[in-house]
């Protein structure tokens, strides 16, 4: 084997696509005899280093969710609202007792659409004196009511005074005899969600020549495959890609707030964007920078902070925690800390240390208060090639606390109730079509299916995430 032409300082490697003359090594100086036909041979080291050990971030959606397909444009599913009645935000005049419904205690806008009844009981608070008081007034279609305290003359009287960010809270109702029933009906309050796939594509080609060329490096991947063939591995690591695609567009992607034209040409129809996890659980859900005093639970005041927030939902016992490395340790040295040895570190866990023993200084799950926390390290916001090389500080994301278990929800396509996990993938898929992962050759090496002198590996995936039950989710940032 003889390769020459290639000036020092001008090798190229070629990973993936083409087995070029400056892929190789020629181990002979400019103008000399030597190489690889002098008297001592190079030793050449045939396997490849993998210096970076796994390089695929996927697996996190299938630890936690599901996959299910589904034959429409977008997937539809309607999520309980709360069962009792509760609004923020109102303003009250104290002296005559008329109300102003502000909004619902889940952040809801209200307005007329309050379910609050003339004959109610309700507690009327500001933070510093409350008051039981009955519903004198609530007419249909208006965001006024009319209260009377049940001790005081009035509101002022009850230590409630003129002004904004009052909470009312429906108790109960009180009618005399032989009066009239009930004005107007509460309807279940329900709120409808909607998502829709997008189409992820990508592909691998490579000449018929080159196809042909035997390699002299072994290579290996994560996919498995191995062998002296370099295109091999250049396709295995296309797949390896995508597949990790699949999982990071369902985790970052966002819905575009104005739709646009594809640039590609050709095209037909806009681009829309789909609700990806981090984008539902900011806007459903609840983020650790909006409470007061938490930065990703790296005390026990803080993560009780937490608990606090998990209280007023769902209340879900049991919870994956997928962190970062920071955010990881700063857990352990947390739950270290309330060991009564932690401080000499002598002991962590439930275990004695022994001198001839390693010391485990990890933590895989806790439990606090009434909740089960399994906490693991997530790559994704760790490897500096995705989420764990940005340097955006301010808006940086350290963890993600999901739900286990799963949620009945009510599906409009099927028309009935579905237990389903918070999290899971819809792809789309026919009896003729099934696009959750689907590959095709093309070209005229291998699959003989057109006069292109190439083999062309085409990937392409349809889905997208539902999130039920994002109130459930804390987002760690």
């Amino acid at each position: 084997m003889a390769v020459t032409g290639v000036t020092a300082g001008s090798l190229t490697p070629a990973p993936r696509k083409q087995t070029l003359i400056s892929a190789y090594i020629d181990f002979a100086a400019a103008g000399s005899s030597d190489g690889w036909a002098q008297q001592y041979l190079p030793d050449l080291m045939e396997k490849e280093a993998e210096i970076f050990g796994n390089r695929t971030i996927s697996g996190f959606l299938s630890q936690v969710g599901a996959e299910e397909s589904m034959t429409a444009d977008q997937v539809v599913w309607s999520e309980q609202g709360r069962l009792h009645l509760s609004y923020k935000s109102c303003t009250s005049v104290s002296s005559t007792g008329i109300i102003t419904i502000g909004l619902e205690m889940d952040g809801t806008a209200s307005a007329d659409n309050h379910a609050i009844r003339a004959g109610d009981m309700v507690l009327v608070t500001d933070g510093s004196a409350t008051a039981q008081c009955f519903v004198t007034v609530a007419l249909p279609g208006s965001d006024i009511i009319t209260v009377k305290p049940y001790k005081f003359a009035n509101l002022d009287a009850a230590g409630i005074a003129d002004g904004s960010d009052k909470s009312v809270m429906v108790y109960g109702s009180e009618f005399v005899k032989g009066s009239v029933g009930r004005v107007g009906a509460n309807a279940p309050a329900f709120q409808s969600y909607t998502n829709k796939p997008i189409i992820l594509k990508d592909k691998y080609e490579i000449s018929g020549s080159d196809a042909s060329q035997i390699g002299w490096v072994e290579v290996s991947g994560e996919d498995g495959q191995s062998g002296y063939l370099w295109y091999l591995k250049a396709e295995g690591d296309t797949r390896a890609r995508f597949t990790d695609y699949l999982e990071m567009a369902m985790i970052e992607s966002v819905k575009t707030t104005d739709a646009f034209d594809s640039a590609i040409t050709g095209a037909v129809g806009a681009i829309t964007g789909t609700e990806g996890l981090f984008s539902a659980i900011e806007t459903r859900g609840n983020q650790s920078s909006g409470i007061t005093g938490v930065n990703a639970a790296t005390d026990l005041a803080e993560f009780d902070a937490i608990l606090a927030e998990f209280d007023k939902n769902g209340a879900i016992e049991e919870n994956m925690m997928f962190v970062n490395r920071a955010t990881a340790l700063a857990i352990d040295d947390m739950l270290a800390s309330m060991n009564s040895y932690g401080a000499g570190g002598t002991s962590y866990g439930v275990f004695d240390n022994e001198e001839d023993m390693a010391l485990n200084l990890g933590f895989s799950g806790f439990r606090r208060g009434s909740y089960d926390f399994y906490k693991s390290d997530w790559k994704y916001l760790n490897d500096v090639a995705t989420r764990g090389g940005l340097t955006d500080t301010v808006n940086a994301i350290r963890g993600v606390v999901i739900p286990a278990g799963v949620s009945s929800v009510y599906d409009q396509q099927l028309g009935k109730n579905l237990k389903r996990p918070f999290l899971h993938v819809r792809y789309r898929a026919s009896q003729t079509d099934d696009r959750k992962l689907k590959t095709w050759t093309t070209g005229s090496v291998g699959a003989t299916s057109s006069d292109l002198d190439a083999m062309e590996v085409h990937y392409l995936s349809e889905r997208c995430l539902v999130v039920q039950g994002a109130n459930n989710f804390m987002l760690l940032n």
